[in-house]
């Protein structure tokens, strides 16, 4: 046997594992889903074993036969999510873009202590983070002290159950995914490049549409796609920050799968969300990623 031929065999031995852990665990799963999401609802749940196509015809509010009527409510449910999920990143970015160029500033010790910093909520159970701000925002909260003290208790807004309250905690618990890749790219940015800019004649606004923003572009969509993701089908905030007043997409799934039982729509629900996200997955790929072994510009 070629020491070639060899050296395949022991990649295939190592890589066998993985790929049966990912066929199992993932492919397989979804394969079930797919199947699912074309299939008849059960009567009391479950499913039944009839091609039933109306499912999606559902979802978009757009009638497939005559046993569908036109109602856009799912379809609504949908676009609120692409718009806050889209909110969200706005927000993050807003917030970690000036942040992490002065961390990226920061002598090393201090910079290490503000990264450990950004990380430290992930050591913190995510529904006791989230119950923290609810108990910042409700009605006799925080937010509302505050106004009492300084004599504006009569305008104090009322955030809770609202689309604010839900872009608050997504912002919240999402903002590392925005900042790590940010920062990652701002520390590679040299600074002599503004310099160059700045003898040449390029007014410091220039400087940063023309030098800055295009070398952390990659940055910027990074942290934008890892946001957008998990904002899109987030269903924990919305749950306990939007009650049943901003119904999300997330939300929609598990109640479909649980309270509703009816498993065909929340799969055809869940494949269209997995949908979005690998178009936005694809165009970031397309955008940064390596095709025919060259990087695209």
């Amino acid at each position: 046997m070629s020491p070639g031929s060899s050296r395949r065999w022991a990649l295939a031995g190592l890589l066998t594992p993985a790929t049966l852990l990912l066929a199992g665990c993932f492919l397989v799963p979804l394969g079930i889903m797919a199947t699912y999401s074309v299939l008849s609802p059960g009567l009391y749940g479950g499913v039944e074993w009839e091609f039933y196509p109306y499912n999606y015809g559902r979802v978009l509010g757009a009638p497939l036969g005559d046993v569908e009527e036109f109602d856009p409510v799912y379809a609504g449910i949908l676009l609120r999510s692409l718009r806050l999920a889209a909110v969200t990143v706005v927000v993050c970015l807003c917030l970690c873009y000036p942040a992490a160029f002065w961390v990226s500033r920061l002598p090393g010790a201090r910079k290490n202590l503000v990264l450990f910093l950004v990380t430290l909520p992930f050591f913190a159970n995510l529904i006791i983070r989230v119950y923290a701000w609810m108990l910042v925002l409700r009605p006799t909260g925080v937010l509302t002290r505050a106004f009492d003290a300084v004599g504006l208790g009569a305008h104090a807004p009322d955030l809770m159950f609202t689309e604010g309250a839900v872009v608050i905690g997504l912002a919240y618990v999402l903002l590392p995914f925005m900042f790590l890749p940010l920062y990652a790219s701002i520390e590679k940015l040299d600074p002599a490049l503004l310099q160059a800019s700045s003898d040449l004649g390029a007014s410091p606004l220039q400087g940063f549409l023309r030098v800055t923003l295009p070398l952390t572009a990659p940055g910027i969509l990074g942290g934008s796609v890892l946001v957008f993701i998990p904002a899109f089908g987030n269903f924990v905030v919305p749950a306990m920050m939007g009650g049943a007043k901003v119904m999300l997409v997330g939300n929609t799934i598990e109640q479909q799968f649980l309270a509703a039982r009816n498993w065909p729509f929340g799969a055809a629900l869940a494949m269209l969300v997995l949908g979005i996200i690998l178009i936005a997955m694809l165009a970031y790929a397309w955008r940064f990623g390596r095709v025919d072994g060259a990087v695209r510009p």
